[in-house]
């Protein structure tokens, strides 16, 4: 992969074998799932719609044209919505595999292009570790990818400690998307379930890593933050307060502010002035290019939102476009 390249770390892959397996078992689960002529397949589970799933979302072809005309070279390819927690026991582990295994097949098709994180069935934590072992031995991967919650346990919960020692050992990024969000009945009018639970759940999941020790457990563990750390980084400042004015909360080791740098952050906050504050406050070699492909509000021009922001310089821009993902992705 040449230098100078911009890498998209927030994009979003349904490969075939995987929907397929959707199409095939769930529903048995819960699912109603349907194909939307000209458009592709759509699936609900409860109160959660994906789709129609299109062309650009499954085709790589698609994809790399996409990218062509982007002017991005790198996807990190990742999964979103309903992810794999649907299923349970041996299917979840199958359902994780097939997908993970579509990741290397895409890589190994355009190596220079295309990388994978990795998704694992977090809701049965002993294959979910098994999937960390065996996930980085495929060709492509490069970190792996979970939801802010898991069947309504945060991130904080017990049963995921043995995963996140497993992810911290192998040495590659945890990446957070949300799927549930908090009070989705209220958001459920004028697309809210999106544009405000997803960020609030980015923040309920960074409280629960640090009120819950987990970053504390485990100090080289490295998460990337969604949508541009989602209301987590603007509210940071009243999680501070809490701990300073709480004992029960001066169980962790730094006072909130010191965990921002903790995390990296992508740039899908819609906002210039929300990029400039990320690289004020976090500093730009923690921030990383997304653009949430290829989702009805992703960013059409990722790389023109970073190269075109009047406040950043160009070492700024270098970092945040390419070398900052290059790093973390050992690309």
């Amino acid at each position: 992969m040449s230098h100078h390249a911009p890498i998209d770390v927030h994009a979003h892959y349904f490969p075939q074998d995987f929907l397929d397996l959707i199409a095939k078992h769930g529903p048995g689960h819960g699912f109603e799932y349907r194909m939307v002529e000209g458009k592709g397949p759509q699936f609900k589970h409860g109160h959660l719609m994906t789709g129609p799933v299109g062309p650009k979302f499954v085709d790589l072809d698609a994809r790399l044209a996409a990218m062509d005309e982007q002017g991005v070279e790198v996807h990190a390819l990742s999964l979103s919505q309903p992810m794999v927690y649907w299923a349970d026991g041996d299917l979840s582990r199958r359902i994780s595999e097939t997908y993970n295994d579509a990741l290397a097949q895409a890589h190994q098709r355009h190596p220079k292009r295309l990388v994978g994180l990795a998704t694992l069935p977090m809701h049965e934590a002993a294959l979910a570790v098994k999937e960390v072992e065996r996930a980085p031995k495929l060709p492509g991967i490069r970190g792996f990818y979970i939801a802010t919650q898991i069947r309504g346990k945060d991130l904080s919960d017990a049963s995921f400690l043995p995963v996140y020692e497993r992810i911290e050992a192998s040495g590659l990024p945890l990446f957070l998307h949300p799927v549930e969000v908090i009070g989705h009945q209220r958001l459920a009018a004028y697309y809210l379930t999106n544009l405000l639970g997803n960020p609030f759940e980015s923040a309920i999941a960074a409280a629960h890593l640090i009120f819950g020790g987990v970053l504390d457990r485990f100090p080289k563990l490295v998460v990337c933050l969604p949508h541009a750390g989602g209301a987590f980084p603007w509210l940071v400042g009243r999680l501070n307060r809490g701990w300073e004015k709480r004992a029960d909360l001066k169980h962790v080791k730094h006072a909130p502010l010191e965990y921002l740098r903790r995390f990296y952050y992508d740039t899908v906050g819609y906002s210039d002035h929300v990029l400039e504050y990320l690289v004020k406050v976090i500093g730009a070699d923690r921030i990383l290019m997304g653009s949430d492909y290829c989702f009805p509000i992703a960013y059409e021009q990722p790389v023109k939102v970073v190269a075109d922001h009047p406040a950043l310089d160009a070492e700024a821009k270098r970092k945040i476009v390419e070398a900052n993902a290059r790093r973390l992705l050992k690309l």
